[in-house]
């Protein structure tokens, strides 16, 4: 049993692909094709948004905008310590220093309550606070509208961090749209992912879709040996807007099996276990289904016998970032996220992807619920 099947939805779009690869091959045109310019075209449509730039990987999708907003040194950026590393990682890169917000401990996603206290504590410090990455964990969004709200109240511009959400929507706006800039990524296991790394860029400011371009090819003006700030190297390559224009076609089809599968899970397991709530208005791309244990002891177990059945098993994730060695110099310490730190403890994965069988599901809950 796999945890995320790539080869039952390669076999799907196999044919096109190889096609379209093909072409690519017989042009040699391998960086920033013009399958590059369809997918930007095509991604911009799906999300709303009136730019989209493709790029070489999710973090870089959310490195670049900090660089183009001239985030740096003395800036404090908002965002959560319970998410991946790379949420925090970019904004230590643009030599900004993160502070961290506790999560809700229903949707995991960044409690807009509490984003006010971060703020007034990053001034406190000396520092000026700038911006907010609200993350949308699992493909659940944020709440926008109050994070919205508060961001207005402090002056920060939003950056949503949706790269686990794509395919997801709150009141009818997909994930990215919210916010200044939204960034994804399409890492293979990501809802919409690629054969290698890759993510993109949503906005509707012109000038910063602008900004974004040149950033992504290390700063280039006119061309790209006429350099007029400090950029990355972030193109994405041909082949994978190719796989992605593919998997495009494909995609909605299976976020509704991603759905059903979801709906299958909770409905076996809502008696023992505190599985994923929805919140009305709000839909998941479900990039994970995650449930919590009564304790870390019970999680382990749980695991273990996942294991000896040949079902894998994940934990999203087992250190808070704010706990994380990378990050001691903030000088955080246990007790001060303590939603985060109790979900870190007792939270762990099921296999989620859009081809898992009916008798994998039965096989999956028949184990945690023994």
């Amino acid at each position: 049993m796999q945890f995320i099947d790539l080869l039952s939805q390669k076999e799907r779009i196999r044919t096109a692909l190889l096609q379209r690869i093909e072409g690519i091959l017989d042009s040699g045109q391998f960086i920033m094709g013009p399958e590059v310019n369809e997918l930007e075209s095509r991604l911009a449509s799906y999300v709303g948004s009136r730019h989209c730039v493709s790029c070489s990987s999710g973090t870089d999708a959310l490195l670049m905008p900090l660089l183009a907003k001239g985030i740096g040194p003395g800036d404090a950026v908002i965002t959560t310590p319970f998410t991946f590393v790379a949420t925090a990682e970019v904004i230590s890169l643009a030599g900004a220093t993160p502070f961290f917000v506790d999560v809700c401990p229903d949707t995991f996603n960044i409690d807009p309550e509490l984003v006010g206290h971060a703020v007034d504590e990053a001034v406190q410090r000396g520092l000026k606070p700038k911006a907010l990455i609200p993350v949308d964990l699992f493909g659940l969004p944020a709440d926008y509208d109050r994070l919205a709200a508060v961001a207005d109240d402090y002056r920060l511009w939003i950056l949503e961090d949706a790269a686990q959400s794509f395919g997801g929507s709150f009141r009818g706006r997909k994930a990215g749209s919210f916010g200044h800039v939204g960034a994804t990524s399409f890492f293979p296991a990501k809802p919409l992912g690629c054969y290698g790394d890759g993510g993109a860029i949503f906005t509707d400011d012109d000038e910063l879709d602008t900004l974004l371009r040149s950033i992504r090819v290390h700063g280039s003006g006119a061309d790209k040996y006429s350099n007029v700030r400090i950029g990355i190297n972030g193109r994405l390559d041909s082949i994978q807007a190719a796989v992605l224009l593919e998997k495009l076609t494909i995609f909605d089809d299976e976020l509704e099996a991603r759905q059903r599968i979801a709906d299958s899970y909770s409905i076996r397991l809502q008696e023992k276990f505190e599985v994923p709530r929805i919140p009305k208005n709000y839909r998941s791309a479900w990039a994970q289904y995650s449930l919590l244990a009564d304790s870390t002891a019970e999680r382990e177990r749980l695991i273990q016998a996942m294991q000896q059945a040949g079902v894998p098993a994940m934990i999203y994730y087992k250190i808070p970032l704010h706990l994380q060695k990378a990050y001691t110099f903030l000088g955080y310490s246990t007790g001060d996220f303590p939603v985060s730190e109790d979900l870190s403890s007792r939270i762990f994965s099921l296999p989620m992807h859009p081809y898992l069988k009916n008798e994998e599901i039965e096989q999956i809950c028949s184990v945690l619920l023994t």
